[in-house]
């Protein structure tokens, strides 16, 4: 009986090395010269070997009883963490400073100040280097520690010297980690719950940005401090709908790196989520050529020799290259061009199935789905919707949900399979009552569907003028405008008033705006 399909830490750990990784494993354990035929060795064998994980095969084996099971795969576990640590490719500069640092602690207990305080010294100027504040913080204090007992004739300056230090990277570390968490806070309320919904959502998100932004001297700051407080400025304007802040803070975002090139491999995660940010921000404000130019920047610096290649970072290269692929086609309404990247991110997405979390596999599917809408292909679209609404656990993006429930209805109505409409409205509505969600595009839309099956097919125009020109009004609402970030159900409506696919609408109103 399969107990944990592939929930097991261990047995995920074990298939997630590489053929290398493997390799130095066995050799590491031949090292510690322990006999071939170990329980934690011939258990990790049969991990490696197994396509899923099989408690009960495993102990039918006979490699080790039930009792000591926990006990082998705690410690095969550690073995693997100290083989990939030992890892060249595993070898970060954070990993080297707590190293040297480990190294001077050894020599201080033995005694062997001089040795141990050079080696804290040349570890200091790596950590600063490389913002490594909060590792530099702690050195100091070792230095500290070290200096008390090692008595030289520099004490009283040395003692200074080490006291303002500590001070001044105390201070920043502070600012860092208020700005830290006021941005986690930001981010962890738009996965929550979307945009702000309403003015009196609006002035909370501001008045809670400000009473926790620290007080700043930007001159005085590092790139980490930097780097948080953009991160923290995008959250809000994120979440306030204001994508021409949105744009200034991801670029800023952004630039920090390039004028901070050895950072890029010290944080690759933090440059590729400002790149997200950065496309995200440019599809919003609906600029294809800075959209362009910034996609193409972001593909060369990824693909280039020197751009770290860990699974992590491979997973949210994958993750972002294919989100804007997609989202360009998006900007100027090439729907059926963009048909073509879905079979092949299907494809390349099987590979990725254990690194992407269900959040983002959904998001996938919103944009296929709304690649097939765009494209006329509704039963297409319904097929990836179905996807979404069927997933009883999804409890992120709030937003994301909802309105893949009002594309299914408006894919279903123009899909013709209206037997199943009155059964979707009245699911759908519950949804959006049950999630506080009910905004007036979206009461206009379900009036609208609910009243077709009451109007003459001749009248039909008329009511899709009328929704237009409802909707219309909404267009530029700050908080009912984000039901068309979703749907362009505008464009939808014109579509049908002007008897023209959708993608053609989408495209004449991007020329016209950028001609």
């Amino acid at each position: 009986m399969i107990t944990k399909d592939q929930k097991d830490n261990l047995f995920s750990l074990v298939k997630s090395l590489t053929k290398s990784e493997k390799r130095q494993f066995k050799l590491y354990v031949g090292r510690l010269g322990v006999n071939s035929d170990s329980k934690f060795l011939n258990l990790f064998n049969v991990l490696d070997k197994a396509k899923t994980y099989n408690e009960a095969a495993i102990l039918k084996s006979g490699i080790v009883k039930k009792q000591q099971l926990a006990n082998v795969k705690a410690h095969l576990y550690k073995q693997i963490l100290i083989s990939l640590k030992l890892n060249p490719s595993h070898q970060d500069v954070r990993l080297q400073i707590r190293e040297q640092l480990d190294f001077a602690s050894i020599l201080y207990h033995k005694g062997l100040y001089k040795q141990s305080l050079k080696i804290l010294d040349k570890a200091k100027e790596l950590a600063i280097i490389n913002e490594e504040k909060n590792a530099a913080f702690e050195i100091v204090e070792l230095e500290k520690v070290i200096e008390s007992q090692y008595i030289t004739r520099s004490i009283s300056t040395r003692a200074d010297e080490l006291a303002i230090q500590a001070k001044e990277l105390s201070a920043l570390n502070v600012i860092a980690s208020k700005l830290s968490n006021l941005s986690l806070q930001l981010y962890s309320t738009i996965l929550k719950t979307g945009y702000v919904k309403n003015e009196e959502e609006a002035e909370m998100i501001t008045n809670y940005f400000n009473q926790r932004l620290p007080k700043l001297n930007i001159e005085k700051l590092g790139f980490r401090e930097k780097l948080w407080l953009y991160k923290a400025q995008l959250w809000q304007s994120f979440l306030l709908q204001d994508f021409l802040n949105c744009y200034k803070y991801a670029l800023k975002w952004v630039d920090l790196f390039y004028q901070n090139p050895s950072m890029i491999s010290v944080n690759p995660v933090f440059f590729l989520k400002g790149n997200n940010y950065l496309l995200e921000a440019l599809f919003f404000i609906n600029n294809k050529p800075k959209f362009e130019e910034k996609f193409l920047e972001f593909q060369t610096t990824v693909s280039g020799s020197d751009f770290p290649k860990d699974e992590n970072v491979a997973t949210l290269v994958f993750l972002y290259k294919n989100f804007h692929s997609i989202n360009k086609h998006f900007i100027d309404g090439s729907f059926e061009e963009g048909l073509s990247l879905i079979p092949i991110i299907e494809k390349d997405l099987i590979p990725f199935r254990d690194k992407i979390d269900p959040h983002h596999k959904m998001i996938f599917y919103y944009k296929f789905a709304s690649l097939e809408f765009g494209a006329g292909n509704n039963k297409a679209c319904i097929k990836y919707l179905d996807k979404i609404i069927s997933n009883k656990s999804l409890s992120m993006r709030e937003d994301l949900l909802c309105f893949s429930r009002v594309l299914n209805l408006v894919a279903h109505y123009e899909a013709g399979l209206d037997y199943h409409l009155e059964t979707l409205l009245r699911s759908t509505y519950k949804f959006l009552i049950k999630m506080n969600d009910l905004h007036e595009v979206q009461k206009e839309m379900i009036k609208f569907i609910r009243g077709l099956q009451d109007i003459y097919p001749h009248d039909l125009k008329n009511a899709f003028r009328d929704l237009y020109k409802t909707l219309k009004t909404f267009e530029e609402h700050p908080y009912e405008r984000r039901a068309f970030l979703y749907l362009d159900i505008i464009s939808w409506l014109e579509s049908k008033i002007e008897n023209k696919p959708v993608g053609e609408i989408i495209r004449t109103k991007y020329l016209t705006k950028n001609t």
